[in-house]
């Protein structure tokens, strides 16, 4: 019987195991319109992702928080999203049969987001209450990712020490998060950022589909 490198996985959820760009850019262009300010591509939205959704509102508005606007659309989007966060978001493909094998084979795992929390827990609970053991989003009295706040108390509740866990992730964001924690990190290829972006960023270890993710959980 191989011999487990970890015991526990920490995910990132936008862009690792969700896709859940369109209903952001169709959430974030609907405030944008309603409050007459010029609609964001797709690309622009992709580079936007990856800090919060308030980060994300102060990219998409011109001037951010200083825009007179920016309340108005700020509030705008997240009634809208809080409607339509599901209208065309999914697993992406292979995550289900990932998530399985992980539960199979014994594997603790949580996800970290900086998704406002209550988002989060409604996604966990329609997408993977059988698998996931934490969720944890952004709420008051803790700092989000790149900190190591939010990943360190998703391990505390799973009991694991973080040498015995592995991070995984898609952007720039999460590359920096397991730095600051001190832990692994296993990068993906089919989220929110490019290849390119992520080694700038400092990633070290890919993987292209998500059932490669197994062959980095063993020791060899």
């Amino acid at each position: 019987m191989k011999e487990k490198k970890y015991e526990a996985i920490v995910f990132d959820l936008d862009g690792t195991l969700l896709n859940t760009l369109e209903d952001l850019m169709d959430s974030v262009n609907y405030a944008l319109r309603t409050c007459g300010i010029q609609e964001r591509s797709y690309e622009e939205i992709r580079h936007f992702v990856g800090n919060g959704i308030e980060r994300l509102l102060e990219l998409a508005v011109p001037n951010g928080s200083d825009n007179p606007q920016f309340d108005r659309a700020y509030a705008l989007f997240k009634e809208y999203y809080g409607e339509h966060c599901n209208d065309k978001t999914d697993l992406y493909p292979g995550i289900r049969e990932l998530l399985d094998t992980l539960k199979q084979e014994g594997f603790l795992m949580a996800i970290v987001s900086n998704k406002y929390y209550e988002g989060v827990q409604t996604l966990k609970e329609q997408y993977f209450k059988d698998y996931l053991q934490v969720a944890i989003g952004e709420r008051e009295g803790i700092r989000k990712k790149p900190a190591p706040d939010t990943v360190l108390a998703a391990l505390k509740e799973l009991k694991v020490p973080k040498e015995k866990a592995v991070y995984i992730g898609d952007s720039e964001v999460d590359i920096a998060t397991a730095a600051n924690t001190g832990m692994d990190c296993i990068t993906v290829g089919w989220g929110f950022r490019t290849r390119e972006e992520q080694e700038a960023a400092g990633g070290k270890v890919f993987v292209d589909s998500p059932m490669e993710v197994m062959e980095l959980l063993y020791l060899n």
